[in-house]
């Protein structure tokens, strides 16, 4: 068993004989036993390694039990305390329990006792454990909306992000495309302390490498052709929040050590000054890559992998948990189309299990999306499911059925695709090619706006 899952019991008594038959005993039951001789020696082993079970003796040299006990709730109010007496001390033993003691045990006492009231105290630290992971899951839950699922694999997922949501500790989120990397990143920031500052996103893929320096730490009046004013960088703006730095692994290695500069002294530099201004942020990083592998390989800094890759939280793949897709097409449905009560045939929902979905929820969420569009607004059928779907899981598509949706889906598709271009050219013109204004005129993120720009072939440096 991993150490971090084991009872950890530590046994505070002056006599040898006693820790060693305590910590014998302790071990039979698959505890992680540490044992100190005073009441003072116990204070430093609390300090080092926090006990979920403690046995005191009540009479010790200058810190008594008692003295032990209190010290022991004011630090670890969770841990368990239980006091060993001898006789004539039942009166002490009782006062101990009012201040909060697990129970007594009177000395000399038997193996069998003694292994008894131990399986007792780890049973309510386990029960105890488990009641606060139970309301930690609802918590999340309830405050984390849009990650949805009740499997294990995103329940884990949920207990990480709770717990780092009061922290400022790097976090580096793992996973395919696809699996709401960026979701778990908005629910860590959104959650805590710092869900009143700016989250700010930073697609790495989408930069352009020529601005990827300007962009991110910004730069002064005349720095380079068309800097007409200065400008702050992504980093300031996220000053005093988070920045949130997807796909990390697409930035090149000159750009690498500059971040890490930025990391290692909280500060930029922006393009054209000798000023170097503070910056206050969070960094949560994500990627699709295998960093470890990439350093390894050269093509990602070794140094700034550690640096980032403080905790870890890995986004299962949609095929790693399928148990929660029912939940997810019926979250979907209800977003697309609120009030509709759409139900899914059985042969779709079939299709929905035992595709493997390479594009994970976000290849999901398209399929609802195109289904509820294409379908009669009742029931998703699997004829209004994609043909390459059904094809994969044995169940092709009726072929007239599958041609026209796929002529309507392209069709249909390339005229949104046109009227977005000519949207996003008419908006990126009229704010003299200010992104983050663009991004707020369209009501899209930093993030999506270029990729956008990316897709459509729109020059960033276009102005008018």
């Amino acid at each position: 068993m991993k150490d971090d899952l084991r009872i950890r019991f530590l046994i505070v008594d002056d006599e040898q004989s006693i820790r060693k038959l305590c910590m014998t005993i302790g071990g039979s039951l698959g505890f992680h036993c540490t044992e100190a001789e005073s009441g003072e020696a116990a204070v430093e082993r609390l300090e080092a390694e926090a006990p979920d079970i403690v046995m005191a003796d009540l009479k010790l040299p200058q810190m008594s039990g008692i003295d032990l006990l209190r010290h022991v709730k004011a630090a670890l109010p969770r841990t368990e305390v239980a006091i060993m007496t001898g006789h004539g001390s039942v009166e002490s033993a009782v006062t101990a329990m009012k201040l909060g003691a697990y129970d007594y045990i009177e000395k000399p006492f038997r193996v069998e006792a003694l292994r008894l009231f131990l399986q007792r105290m780890a049973e309510k630290v386990r029960l105890v454990a488990e009641n606060q992971f139970l309301r930690e899951r609802v918590n999340a839950q309830e405050e984390f909306s849009g990650i949805v699922g009740t499997s294990a694999k995103i329940q884990d997922v949920l207990r990480v992000a709770a717990r780092l949501r009061d922290t400022r500790t790097p976090v580096l989120i793992t996973g395919e495309s696809g699996t709401g990397k960026e979701l778990v990143a908005r629910a860590i920031h959104y959650g805590g302390p710092l869900g009143k500052m700016p989250f700010i996103a930073v697609d790495c893929g989408s930069l352009v490498p020529t601005l990827m320096e300007s962009e991110l730490f910004g730069y002064e009046k005349g720095a380079f052709t068309g800097a007409m004013k200065s400008k702050p960088g992504l980093f300031q703006a996220a000053d005093g929040g988070t920045i949130f730095l997807d796909e990390i692994g697409e930035l090149p290695l000159e750009m690498q050590a500059k971040l890490l500069r930025v990391l290692q002294e909280k500060e930029v530099r922006p393009v054209g000054s000798n000023e170097k201004v503070q910056v206050d942020v969070r960094i949560i990083a994500a990627t699709n890559r295998d960093l470890e592998n990439a350093y390894r390989a050269g093509v990602f800094r070794k140094d700034l992998y550690f640096r980032l890759n403080v905790v870890t939280v890995h986004m299962p793949a949609l095929r790693e948990r399928k148990s929660d897709i029912p939940m997810l097409v019926h979250y979907f449905l209800d977003r697309y189309a609120p009030g509709e009560n759409i139900h899914v045939a059985s042969e779709a929902m079939k299709a929905f299990l035992e595709y493997d979905w390479p594009g994970n929820i976000r290849e999901l969420e398209n399929c609802i999306a195109r289904a509820i569009v294409l379908g009669d607004k009742k029931t998703v059928q699997a004829t209004d499911l994609p043909p390459a779907i059904c094809e994969a899981v044995g169940a092709p598509a009726p072929a007239a059925a599958a041609a026209a949706a796929a002529a309507a889906h392209e069709s249909g598709s390339s005229q949104l695709q046109d009227l977005e271009y000519q949207t996003i050219l008419r908006v990126y013109r009229e704010a003299g090619g200010d992104k983050t204004l663009v991004g707020k005129k369209l009501g899209i993120s930093r993030a999506t706006l270029y990729r956008k720009l990316k897709r459509y072939g729109i020059d960033p440096k276009l102005e008018a």
